[in-house]
């Protein structure tokens, strides 16, 4: 366990001490793993020179490295949370801290005789032996699969089906290769280019699980570096937004200028 927690440590360490004034190192939730890179193109196409590096992973696991030193810049976190406890902590810049869109969880199967449609009654089915989520204690989504359970009365009763990957894009892996029936997934994560035509999905009510609000923040590493607050504000930007609903995303309504 210790050695998966420092991998990426070391490896922004790495980066940083090669990096000049104008490489950005982002600590995205791996809902983003599809759609950031394209928000990232946009962005480098503005600013000519600059080397934006990016480290996908659940969100309670990169709050963690950046409160014990990681050097990311920017923080997209797949909840309010993580970024608002760095602030407490002294670790990110208040004034950038913002609601960039909201997520939405879907249930998936890779399996076309698993039938999603009766929604979170249907995993009571003797065909889903295996139901795959996030870590809820590190990943967002996961917390958003549990109250999800939590709210239909499924909890303990599917327990003993569950298998946690430690992340959203992990949770995928397990559906995709069939070591899970289901999966609580991302809509950003099925409606990306890689999944297209694979497997099937059905989108949970809202209201029928708790509000997946995501934030960034600009870590306190990132405050000593102009790009990493450019980038804050174009993640609000009208180009940011459009990529961030072609993959799923709500994004807020108010738009930054």
């Amino acid at each position: 366990m210790l050695k998966q927690f420092l991998w990426p440590l070391f490896l922004c360490l790495s980066v940083s001490g090669q990096a000049g004034a104008e490489t950005l190192t982002l600590a995205a939730a791996s809902d983003m793993t599809y759609c950031l890179p394209e928000v990232v193109k946009i962005f480098q196409a503005g600013h000519p020179g600059s080397e934006i590096r990016t480290v996908f992973g659940a969100s309670g696991a990169l709050f963690a490295q950046i409160k014990n030193g990681a050097p990311y810049d920017v923080f997209l976190s797949a909840d309010m949370r993580y970024p608002t406890e760095l602030i407490q902590a002294g670790a990110a810049e208040r004034a950038t801290l913002a609601n960039y869109a909201r997520g939405h969880l879907v249930l998936w199967s890779i399996d076309p005789a698993i039938q999603l449609e009766p929604g979170m009654a249907g995993l009571r089915s003797a065909a889903v032996k295996h139901i795959a989520i996030a870590n809820p204690d590190t990943a967002p989504y996961g917390r958003a699969a549990r109250g999800a359970l939590e709210q239909a009365g499924l909890w303990e009763e599917l327990k003993s089906k569950l298998v946690f990957g430690e992340n959203i894009a992990q949770t995928l892996q397990y559906a995709e290769s069939g070591n899970a029936d289901v999966a609580f997934l991302s809509r950003s994560l099925v409606l990306s280019p890689r999944m297209a035509g694979k497997g099937h999905f059905q989108a949970l009510p809202e209201g029928s699980y708790p509000p997946i609000e995501q934030g960034l923040v600009v870590t306190g590493v990132g405050a000593r570096q102009p790009l990493a607050s450019q980038f804050a504000a174009f993640m609000r930007s009208p180009q940011a937004r459009e990529i961030l609903r072609k993959f799923g995303f709500s994004t807020p309504e108010r738009e930054h200028p």
